[in-house]
């Protein structure tokens, strides 16, 4: 899994709490000045997932208002944009004449170079907080820290797609190796990338190498979600995204898998996580074969035999006795 450090707020005396939170905000985010009314006895916790320079920390905290003052700025500044997903909870943030309200499923952004003030409502407050340097943004020169979007919507488009992958990667981070924390930092920083260059209309302004991998990871998306359609193809992934099924392939050359590959093994791996779900006992095999895009039990059986070696029949009942241990091996492509 990937490295991480958590903080609870029991593992710290009732008077030292939010003198403690304060801390953990300059390491993970930058200095800032904290109040609460709950003061003498704040609550938080919050994960801190390394990502290489990229620091992700899911938080939940109690009613706080949060300053970045220009004093602050100039003891310290990490130079670096902070983007705030926010899962449960309100509040606002104001910087110069300005002033923006948040919500469950915006996106709050604030840059570290400038002075704001957080204020979030009398309810505990949960976010995904991300800090990106802005050296890994490739923005466009038009692009200054005043033109930097304060908010977006996370319910479609560029921002969906990062709330989504935000959403995936704290819940589970077992599939994860430490060494993939710079490579999965480099995703979500062309992805912040890419929303910011979309908030101005200026997208052919990015490199081409992060517009491509973007557009990626729109692909793999778009894919996820319909793995259940046996319509599934290159070349309906292609027409949906606009593009040419040759050009969908060359996408393809540098990952892992070709774009057939994806798809296959994603839904072989979902069927194989429901034919040991103890709630889906009694689901026919067939039936989730269908569930996941194969409609021919046949070819079902086939890939998953060549794929985990033995039948899907067979696979369940190893599961399900008492002790079995089943070690399955992936074979090469």
């Amino acid at each position: 899994m990937l490295n991480e450090s958590v903080f609870r707020d029991e593992d710290v005396p009732a008077r030292d709490r939010l003198a403690h939170w304060a801390e953990r905000l300059r390491q993970t985010h930058a200095p800032v000045r904290l109040s609460s009314d709950h003061a003498l006895d704040f609550r938080a916790s919050q994960r801190v997932l390394d990502l290489g320079a990229v620091t992700m920390w899911p938080a939940t905290f109690e009613q706080l208002v949060i300053q970045r003052t220009p004093k602050l700025i100039r003891q310290s500044d990490p130079e670096q944009y902070h983007l705030s997903f926010v899962v449960d909870g309100t509040g606002g943030c104001s910087w110069d004449d300005h002033e923006t309200v948040y919500h469950p499923s915006d996106l709050h952004i604030n840059d570290s170079s400038m002075p704001w003030e957080i204020h979030t409502g009398k309810d505990p407050v949960t976010i995904v907080g991300l800090e990106v340097p802005k050296t890994m943004l490739p923005l466009p020169r038009v692009m200054t820290s005043s033109t930097v979007p304060r908010q977006v919507s996370t319910r479609d488009g560029v921002g969906a797609l990062l709330a989504q992958f935000l959403t995936q990667l704290i819940t589970d981070t077992t599939p994860y190796q430490p060494s993939d924390g710079p490579r999965l930092g480099t995703v979500l920083s062309d992805l912040v990338a890419a929303l910011f260059a979309h908030t101005l209309e200026t997208g052919n302004s990015l490199p081409a190498d992060t517009r491509r991998r973007a557009l990626i990871l729109r692909i793999k998306n778009f894919m996820q979600e319909h793995l259940h359609d046996p319509q599934l193809t290159p070349a309906t992934v292609a027409s949906e995204h606009h593009i040419s099924t040759s050009y969908l392939h060359r996408l393809f050359q540098d990952e892992e898998e070709t774009v057939a590959a994806w798809i296959r093994n994603r839904r072989l791996d979902a069927a194989r996580r429901d034919l040991t779900d103890p709630a889906l006992c009694s689901t026919p095999i067939q039936a989730i074969a269908v569930r996941w895009g194969f409609p021919r039990a046949a070819d079902f059986s086939r890939a998953f035999r060549h794929t985990y070696g033995v039948s899907p029949k067979d696979y369940r009942s190893q599961e399900r006795a008492p002790g079995a241990a089943l070690a399955v091996i992936r074979r090469c492509e």
